[in-house]
């Protein structure tokens, strides 16, 4: 894979930089979700273990260079220390020598690194500077892997580097999913635009055996047959890439499968009255007809094709995930790629923001082989697109 981990390096009696990502939701002061501080605590504890000193390196929210005080890291604290069992140090103007003075067993945050301009301008001055905090360096950010910045990219070509445990697992996932997956490989790519996704589906119909295309993406695609969809959510401009991207898929041998049903209201809204629509070139909806959802035959194609996969990639809701009834496509679809991952046919890999909601809100994403919470980091991995933080880890 190119890139060392914890277990290649000699960690006892080194301060270990950590670069994590602890930008978690905060209201009146208290993190209300913990997950990311989670996710960090094998990485630290297995420094701890191996006689290190982890030195945690973040940001917080979009100070954009400038000392913000409501996005200092002091906020994460306690909740750094509750799930770590013991007691942080928060350093504000960090010191090496005061760092090397302290006692083994100690853990250090660091305040946000993006409350100096040089961070995101990836500064050689603000690297050097940091790499004179530490001995080695561990990125366990892949969420900010894609950002080339002083302390994810710039500090790991200066010091001896690795990937943390969450950087390992992210790393291996995804690679096991795309680069060599076990075959055949398919993804569900769903979401409200096309435009946005493109280079995401340019990508994966060169690499994939089927891609599911679902949600407001699959109107633009039926679209491009020649359905006329009314209100539904579409982008006309769009028509074109949706055509070539169809034409690419099919010299590459990549299955695509769109909705042929669909659920079909005049409003949107929770409860909306709907009815179950055939879908494909010559249909005709009225005016103020919208697709809201894939429909039952859809549903059941979708079902159909994942007992076909070993390999499954998911980014994006079928339908308007967030209100019911026109949830039942992704639900549907979730439970059952669920199902057969459980049951160890399936290795399924997911990632983005909603579709880690929608995951939660079916009650599936814990049976998935890796749910990723990077976002935008995820998408462009999916997109082929080298990530900066990972290449410096190669380097």
């Amino acid at each position: 894979m190119g890139w060392k981990t914890l277990d290649d390096m000699e960690l006892a009696g080194k301060r270990v930089l950590v670069r994590v990502d602890i930008n978690v939701p905060v209201e009146d002061g208290r993190v209300t979700d913990t997950t990311r501080i989670d996710r960090i605590v094998p990485t630290i504890k297995d420094i701890l273990a191996g006689g290190g000193l982890p030195i945690l390196l973040a940001h917080f929210g979009r100070p954009k260079g400038k000392v913000v005080p409501e996005m200092s890291l002091r906020v994460t604290l306690p909740a750094l220390e509750t799930a770590l069992g013991q007691e942080v140090t928060f350093v504000e103007r960090p010191n090496p020598d005061a760092l090397a003075a302290l006692p083994a067993g100690s853990v250090v945050l660091v305040e946000n690194t993006r409350f100096s301009p040089m961070e995101e301008a990836n500064d050689p001055g603000m690297a050097q500077f940091l790499a004179s905090l530490g001995d080695i360096f561990c990125n366990d950010a892949f969420s900010a892997a894609h950002r080339a910045h002083a302390s994810t990219t710039g500090v790991a070509h200066l010091l001896p580097s690795c990937a943390g445990r969450l950087m390992q697992a992210e790393l291996s996932a995804l690679e096991g999913a795309l680069s060599t997956p076990t075959r055949p490989v398919g993804a569900v790519v769903g979401g409200a635009k096309v435009s946005t996704k493109i280079a995401l589906l340019e990508n994966l119909v060169s690499k994939l055996d089927l891609l599911v295309i679902g949600g407001g993406m699959a109107n633009t695609f039926l679209a491009a047959q020649g359905a006329q969809l009314g209100a539904s959510l579409q982008e006309p401009d769009f028509i074109g890439t949706a055509k070539a991207i169809t034409t690419e898929a099919e010299k590459t041998g990549c299955r695509i499968l769109l909705p042929v049903d669909g659920l079909v209201a005049r409003e949107f809204k929770a409860g909306a009255a709907h009815e179950v629509v055939g879908l494909g070139p010559d249909t005709v909806l009225a005016a103020d007809q919208m697709v809201l959802d894939a429909g039952p035959a859809s549903v059941a194609a979708v079902i159909d094709a994942f007992n076909g996969l070993k390999t499954l990639i998911w980014n994006g809701p079928m339908g308007a995930f967030e209100i019911a009834p026109f949830d039942q496509a992704t639900n549907a679809a979730a439970v059952e790629a669920a199902r057969l991952t459980t049951s160890g046919a399936l290795v399924s890999v997911a990632g983005g923001g909603d579709t880690v909601a929608a995951l939660n809100a079916a009650g599936a994403a814990e049976a998935f082989t890796y749910i990723s919470t990077a976002g935008g980091a995820f998408l462009e991995w999916m997109e082929g697109k080298e990530l900066p933080g990972v290449a410096a880890l190669t380097a």
